[in-house]
């Protein structure tokens, strides 16, 4: 099966058929190619992203018994010379491709490398490119933390948590003996300038003189930071190929703090090393948003304030803060998922059309949409907290129970806000988000309600819950990733009996390999320079822009959180919020979802 992970250009996030016309012209390789190169389209063939780690046996085929991956003409017949004339340049490029792996290698520092989203995430997902082929063959990966720790009680460690998951291939435990052996430790303090000279001397050591190309990844808390930028920048940076630094949420607590690490980061870094990552950015139905939205001309047309009555973001977990207490009390589930998760997922939903699948292009549309947004005010948000209960014979503990959270705290662990974006497209559409801790079920999606249909000939058997007769599109981001649009259809049988149905496309059923973690995809884009799915420093203004004033008035105003019980579906002003809005939340209904 051909899997999604082929290298793309830094600058694009799309790959390119190119026609024999062109078939003379100088291609350059696309992996760790820094400089942008001109691509060039026939104006019928779409810019679809591929990635070329190609894995291997079955090819997925469409109900027309077509390849899924199949380009096709306009007389409607599959591309196959198209595709003949790009496999053929890709083997003419194959020497110049070998000759860019023999001269460059690839080194990845894991800061923090002892922490748990090391161990659990990010080692992982190293492993599963690696395993995929969607490394490069000359890389190593290096962790760094101050715990004491030798090369071969790091492969250990890691060890444990990875996993060959993604088709149990009879060689994967021989791949993942020769992953470790490109893994290493180096033990230093955060701050030190020395430690960094001598990760550099390590580095340089297994670089072996080729052009090296560095990748860190700062998985530490965010007041350390600017200190480990410092000195990687000043002692560890590569000094003949790139120097890239991905850096975990949180950006700051508001606007003045954000403002403050983004200034700092920049006086060691360009606005182009740093890649601030949004795990949800990589979440598969997050990617596929806008694959729906503009590749399908059932949905573009309808993307407006004339047929959608409103939008709701959706996430909530079924477990507390259970150990995080002390971070979270800290943030608060405002800070911790509305206003990165939920708000990039509300940005790529309502942007206007990009120019073009560029980065850039794609983050503007987004700033365009953040800048709309009407200031939120207090009457449209609900702040709840969890309190104990025992439900089944099992007693759980609120909130304020957890050892590390204060007891007179007030930091909420559910929000619902009402959102409206003032722009030609969406004028008076609310956008419902709520986001909780410690609620009935797992979940985050995106639901789409559309308007009822005028002058409804069927009104009569829906009698006087319209809600019925409307439509919905759901995407469910997790678990169980599926798309589904709820439809009117009659049941059956010699009467008119209307019944609500699902058209559905659950993931798992017409997918059958397992979809990749977020991180995977994050971290390769990461490694290609591909930066449409990292949060650039206008996005994180404009997004602190739009909570800051209502952070500040919650805390000033020592708003107390309404509670609710453990396991519940969150606090009762929630629906309230919705129904002020004439909306009802779409998944007080879930027990039929597919």
């Amino acid at each position: 099966m051909f899997m999604d992970c082929h290298f793309r250009t830094p600058s694009s996030s799309s790959a390119n058929f190119v026609p024999s016309s062109l078939k003379n012209e100088t291609i350059l390789p696309r992996k760790f190619v820094s400089s942008p190169r001109k691509t060039y389209f026939p104006s019928w063939v779409s810019q679809i992203s591929v990635r070329k780690c190609v894995s291997s046996h079955l090819q997925l085929k469409s109900s027309n018994g077509h390849p899924l991956n199949a380009v096709f003409l306009p007389d409607g017949s599959p591309g196959s010379s198209l595709l003949n004339e790009q496999i053929a340049l890709q083997e003419e490029d194959k020497s110049v491709l070998d000759s860019d792996k023999a001269q460059s290698t690839l080194s990845i520092t894991v800061v923090g490398a002892s922490g748990d989203l090391a161990k659990k995430k990010i080692f992982p997902a190293l492993f599963a490119l690696y395993y995929e082929d969607c490394l490069p063959e000359d890389f190593i990966v290096f962790g760094y933390a101050r715990t004491s720790m030798t090369d071969e009680q790091l492969r250990n460690m890691i060890s444990k948590t990875l996993t060959c998951r993604i088709d149990k291939r009879a060689n994967c435990e021989d791949k993942m003996d020769e992953f470790l052996k490109r893994c290493f430790y180096h033990s230093g303090q955060y701050s030190s300038e020395e430690d960094f000279s001598e990760l550099d001397r390590k580095l340089k050591e297994k670089e072996d003189g080729k052009v090296s190309n560095r990748l860190f990844y700062l998985s530490i808390p965010p007041n350390i930071f600017v200190d480990v930028v410092k000195c990687a920048s000043q002692r560890a940076s590569s000094g003949s190929g790139w120097t890239r630094v991905i850096v975990e949420k949180p950006f700051g607590r508001d606007s003045d703090s954000s403002g403050e690490l983004t200034r700092s980061l920049k006086q060691y870094l360009t606005e182009d090393q740093i890649f601030r990552i949004d795990h949800y950015l990589g979440k598969e139905l997050v990617e596929n948003l806008s694959v729906l939205r503009f590749s399908n001309l059932v949905f573009e047309p309808l993307w407006s304030r004339s047929y959608i009555r409103n939008v709701q973001l959706i996430f909530s977990e079924d477990f507390g803060t259970e150990g995080r207490g002390g971070y979270f009390d800290n943030y608060g589930i405002i800070r911790d998922i509305m206003q990165n998760h939920l708000l990039q997922i509300l940005a790529l939903f309502a942007m206007e059309t990009p120019v073009s699948l560029d980065a850039e292009d794609i983050r503007n549309e987004k700033v365009k949409v953040l800048k709309s947004m009407r200031p939120l005010q207090l009457e449209d948000v609900v702040v709840g907290q969890y309190k104990g209960h025992s439900k089944g014979g099992k007693s759980y503990s609120a909130y304020i129970d957890d050892p590390t959270v204060p007891n007179d705290s007030i930091t909420p662990t559910f929000a619902a806000a009402a959102i409206f974006i003032d722009n030609a497209r969406w004028d008076g559409v609310p956008f419902l988000m709520k986001a909780g801790k410690a609620l009935h079920t797992r979940r985050a999606e995106i639901r789409v309600q559309f308007r009822h249909v005028p002058g409804n000939l069927y009104k009569r058997n829906f009698g006087t819950d319209l809600d019925k007769a409307t439509n919905e599109l759901v995407l469910r981001v997790q678990p169980n990733e599926a798309i589904y649009l709820k439809i009117n259809n009659k049941v059956p049988g010699l009467g008119m009996r209307l019944d609500r149905s699902d058209l559905n496309l659950l993931y798992r059923s017409r997918y059958p390999s397992e979809i990749p973690d977020a991180y995977e995809r994050l971290l390769l884009d990461a490694v290609e320079g591909e930066r449409r799915l990292f949060i650039r420093s206008d996005e994180l203004d404009a997004a602190w822009s739009l909570f800051t004033p209502l952070l500040n008035e919650l805390e000033e105003k020592k708003i107390a959180p309404e509670l609710y019980p453990y396991g519940s579906r969150g606090p009762v002003g929630a629906h309230y919020l919705a129904a002020k809005y004439n909306v009802r939340w779409g998944d007080l209904g879930e027990d039929r979802d597919p």
